[in-house]
């Protein structure tokens, strides 16, 4: 009879309701209750897994994964959704801000050519610019640092209608870049660089999780010293994390923003 009863009560008791979806609006505020981040949505990315990022009164920002039930807002659990794309919405806009051309083909690639340092810097590039560079037919190509910038150049043999953009880390004064920099005399040559120890730098801490990125000892190899002081276990995982973050322009600083921009500008000319 007891058990009997015990089954009628949890039979009656009624189903959890799930949480309603809202769709993630810019300047919305929501709290993340497990980390207890409130802040207003500041960019919501565009592949299949949804993240939204959030930017506290203080401009700390936080990528977070729009999981069901996942944020309060005004007190109360909501799922966070996509922006519907439609007529009503606006233009559409790629991750460097630009006005998206949905179904545009890639223009067959211009002789032209941007240079990067190293792997981590095309993919970044790529991956704020690819749409970008893909309409304009422009490749970005690694040079695995800039010691034999000179030869590069002279090797590719710039002249009208095949220019070359080059993008340099740690672009200082009084810097080894500098002075490669510094011999580099072309009118179909431009180099412009940005300011950071390398372009992990160049995405905003709050956008990866920190508060700022970590002072590494002289001698010691800048990522490995990132890597060490985070307590994250290698490069490769760090990087994964850098660029989950790097979901659009808003997560870069505007140094690198602004050099990219003028390449582009540069070798579509």
């Amino acid at each position: 009879m007891r058990s009997h009863q015990y089954g009628d009560i949890l039979a009656a008791r009624p189903k959890r309701q799930p949480a309603p979806e809202v769709v993630a609006e810019i300047d919305m505020v929501v709290e993340d209750p497990v980390s207890d981040f409130c802040g207003a949505v500041v960019a919501v990315d565009t592949d299949r897994k949804g993240y939204v990022t959030l930017e506290d009164a203080r401009g700390n920002r936080r990528l977070f994964e729009m999981r069901p039930g996942a944020f309060l807002l005004e007190g109360k659990p909501v799922t966070l959704v996509r922006p519907k794309i439609g007529p009503a919405s606006g233009p559409l806009r790629t991750a460097s801000g630009s006005t998206a051309v949905p179904g545009s083909p890639a223009r067959v690639a211009r002789a032209s050519r941007i240079w990067v340092e190293g792997v981590h810097d095309a993919q970044l590039v790529e991956q704020i610019w690819g749409d970008d560079l893909r309409i304009e037919g422009v490749v970005v190509e690694p040079l695995h640092g800039v010691d034999e910038l000179a030869e590069r150049i002279a090797e590719f043999g710039p002249e009208a209608g095949r220019r070359v953009g080059v993008l340099v880390d740690h672009l200082v004064p009084g810097s080894k870049e500098s002075r490669i920099v510094a011999e580099v005399v072309d009118p179909n040559v431009l180099v412009t660089g940005h300011p950071y120890v390398d372009v992990w730098q160049a995405v905003k801490p709050a956008a990866v999780g920190i508060p700022k990125w970590p002072n590494v000892p002289r001698g010691v190899p800048w990522k490995e010293g990132v890597c060490r002081a985070l307590g994250v276990k290698d490069t490769a995982a760090m990087w994964s994390r850098v660029r989950k973050g790097a979901t659009d322009y808003t997560q870069i600083e505007q140094p690198l923003l602004r050099a990219v921009e003028e390449l582009i500008d540069f070798v579509t000319a």
